[in-house]
C-alpha cells in the first residue's frame, strides 16, 4: 500500500487533481486504492470525496452466450438449416436445456412460427438478423453498463448479469500534502517518556469518525433482559421477592402443601423428575403442619372433604425438581402464618417438567409468579388486580376464562389479544389459594391470597422474534443473537 501512496502523492503533484482513480489506476484494486486515500487523508496530505456507481458483470451463461450466440439466434441457425423445418419435439435435443427459453425469445422476435409439429423460420432469404442480446452482453463485459435501463432489467431478469457496486474516488491536495510521508506515533510508549523523545514527536490525530474495536465484555441473555423488565414493575407494584435457588425439593412442599393429591397425573414419572440420590427429604420439623396436610387430604378439614385416600408419608418425602415455583410461595406462606399480615411476593426462576422437547416445550423453563396476601379479598380483587398488573406490561385488553387447579379455587386462565397474531392467546394463570392450604398452614380464615403465574419464555420470544425455543436455549443459541440484540421493553408491541 505504502508504493500506492507514494504513485497517488506523485500523480496529485503533477496534475493537482485525480479526477477518477479507476480511470488513473486501472490496474489497483479498489479495496487498496480505499484504504491509501484514506491513510493520506488521515494525515491532511490529502483530500477525497467517493463516488459509487453500480457495475454488472456476466454469468457463466452470458458468457457462453457471448462466445457461441444467444439461444434464441442459435435456435434460429438450426431452423433455417433444416429445409423441411425443426420438429418441436426435437428442439430440447438440439438445444439442451435452453430450448424453451430459445423458441420462447425467438417467437417473440419475430424469428420463427409454428407449421404442425415443425418450427420454421418466418423471415426471408436476404434478411440480416443481429443478436441483440450476444451484442449487449459484449459492451457490458466492455464497460460495465449499458446506456438503455430496460435493457438491463431485462438482462437481469434472465440472470445473464449480476449487478456489483464499484467505487472510485475523486483526490485533490490536503493542507499537509508533501511527497515523501510522515510515519506519525499513534502512542506514547514507555521508551519515549524514558528518553523524552515523546515531546519531539508528530502524533496521528484522532479519529472522532472511527467506531473503533468494541471491548470484549460479556452479554446478558435474553430471558434475564426480560426478567429484570418483569422483576421492576413487580418492584413498582411494592412487591418483595422470594428466594428461589433451591431447584430440589419435596414431594411435601411441591405437592401436597398445595392440596395436589398423591394419584395426581402431574406426580406420575412421565411428567416428573425424581431424584434417585438422595431418593427422600426429611420430614418437616413442624409436626402438627405434618399431621394437618395428612388429615385435610385423607379426612377433609377446614370446610372440605379431602380426597378420601389414604396419604402416604413415603409418597410425600420423594424428592423431585420442582415442576413450579408455587412450592416457593408454600414454604414463604407458612412462615407469613406466624406473623400475618398483607403482603406481596413474587418469584422468577426455573421449574422442570418432563416434557417431550418440540420447537415450544424444553424440559426445563422459567415461571414468573406472584403471590398477594390480603384480609377479605375477593375474585373481583384478583381479576382488578392482574389488570393493574399486565398494563405494566403494556397489555391492556384481557380476557379470564374459569379453569381447573388443585391449589386455587375459584381459578382463572388469562388471555390477551396478539395483534401480531390477530387471536386472543394465553398468557397466564391465576386464582385464589383454597382454604385447603392457607388454613393448614395455621393462616387466618378470613386471609385470602391471590396468585398468579406465566412463563417467562413465552414473552421473551415473541419480543425478539424467535419462533424455535431451542433458538433461545441450549446448545442451538446463536452466541451474536444473545450479544447484540437491545435489552427488553415490555411494551405494546409484546402482544
Amino acid at each position: 500500500m505504502s508504493s500506492l501512496q507514494h504513485l497517488i502523492l506523485q500523480t496529485l503533484d503533477k496534475k493537482q487533481q485525480i479526477a477518477d482513480t479507476a480511470v488513473e489506476f486501472p490496474d489497483a484494486d479498489t479495496a487498496a486504492v480505499q484504504a491509501a486515500v484514506t491513510s493520506l487523508a488521515a494525515k491532511n496530505m490529502v483530500e477525497f470525496k467517493t463516488k459509487e456507481t453500480d457495475k454488472w458483470t456476466l454469468t457463466d451463461e452470458a458468457k457462453d452466450i457471448v462466445a457461441n450466440g444467444s439461444h434464441e439466434y442459435r435456435l434460429l441457425q438450426k431452423v433455417t438449416e433444416s429445409l423441411e423445418g425443426l420438429k418441436i419435439s426435437e428442439v430440447d435435443g438440439v438445444m439442451g436445456s435452453n430450448g424453451k427459453v430459445a423458441q420462447g425469445r425467438a417467437f417473440k422476435n419475430g424469428w420463427i412460427g409454428k407449421d404442425g409439429d415443425k418450427l420454421v423460420t418466418k423471415l426471408s432469404k436476404d434478411s440480416q438478423v443481429e443478436d441483440t442480446t450476444a451484442e449487449q452482453l459484449k459492451e457490458i463485459e466492455k464497460t460495465g453498463s449499458l446506456a438503455n435501463k430496460k435493457d438491463i432489467a431485462e438482462l437481469k431478469k434472465r440472470k445473464l448479469i449480476l449487478q456489483s457496486k464499484v467505487f472510485t474516488f475523486n483526490v485533490t491536495k490536503g493542507k499537509e500534502f508533501a511527497l515523501e510521508i510522515k510515519q506519525l506515533e499513534t502512542d506514547i510508549t514507555s521508551d519515549m517518556v524514558v528518553t523524552g523523545s515523546w515531546n519531539k514527536a508528530e502524533f496521528k490525530p484522532y479519529n472522532f469518525d472511527s467506531q473503533g474495536v468494541m471491548p470484549s465484555s460479556g452479554a446478558l441473555h435474553p430471558l434475564n433482559k426480560v426478567r429484570e423488565e418483569f422483576r421492576q414493575i413487580f418492584f413498582s407494584l411494592g412487591f418483595s421477592e422470594m428466594p428461589s435457588n433451591q431447584y430440589v425439593e419435596s414431594g411435601f412442599w411441591n405437592f401436597d402443601t398445595l392440596f395436589v393429591p398423591q394419584q395426581h397425573p402431574a406426580r406420575d414419572l412421565q411428567d416428573t423428575f425424581y431424584l434417585k440420590d438422595p431418593a427422600t427429604a426429611k420430614e418437616p420439623e413442624d409436626k402438627e403442619y405434618w399431621e394437618n396436610i395428612k388429615k385435610v387430604h385423607q379426612e377433609g378439614a377446614y370446610g372440605s372433604i379431602g380426597y378420601r385416600y389414604p396419604w402416604k408419608g413415603s409418597e410425600s418425602l420423594r424428592t423431585v425438581l420442582r415442576t413450579h415455583t408455587t412450592a416457593i410461595s408454600s414454604h414463604m406462606l407458612k412462615k407469613l402464618a406466624a406473623d400475618p399480615k398483607p403482603t406481596r411476593l413474587f418469584s422468577i426462576d426455573r421449574v422442570f417438567r418432563n416434557e417431550a422437547v418440540d420447537a415450544t416445550h424444553l424440559a426445563e423453563f422459567h415461571q414468573v409468579e406472584g403471590v398477594f396476601a390480603d384480609y377479605n379479598l375477593t375474585l373481583g380483587d384478583l381479576i382488578g388486580f392482574m389488570q393493574q398488573f399486565f398494563d405494566k406490561m403494556g397489555v391492556h385488553d384481557l380476557r379470564f376464562k374459569p379453569t381447573y387447579n388443585p391449589y386455587t379455587e375459584p381459578s382463572l386462565e388469562i388471555y390477551a389479544w396478539h395483534n401480531g397474531l390477530g387471536k386472543w392467546v394465553e398468557i397466564g394463570n391465576s386464582g385464589m389459594f383454597r382454604p385447603e392450604m392457607l388454613e393448614a398452614m395455621g393462616l387466618p380464615k378470613d386471609m385470602r391470597v391471590l396468585g398468579w403465574g406465566l412463563s417467562l419464555e413465552r414473552p421473551t420470544m415473541i419480543k425478539y422474534a424467535v419462533s424455535n425455543i431451542r433458538e433461545l436455549l441450549g446448545h442451538k443459541v446463536d452466541l451474536d443473537f444473545i450479544e447484540n440484540n437491545p435489552a427488553a421493553r415490555l411494551d405494546e408491541d409484546i402482544f
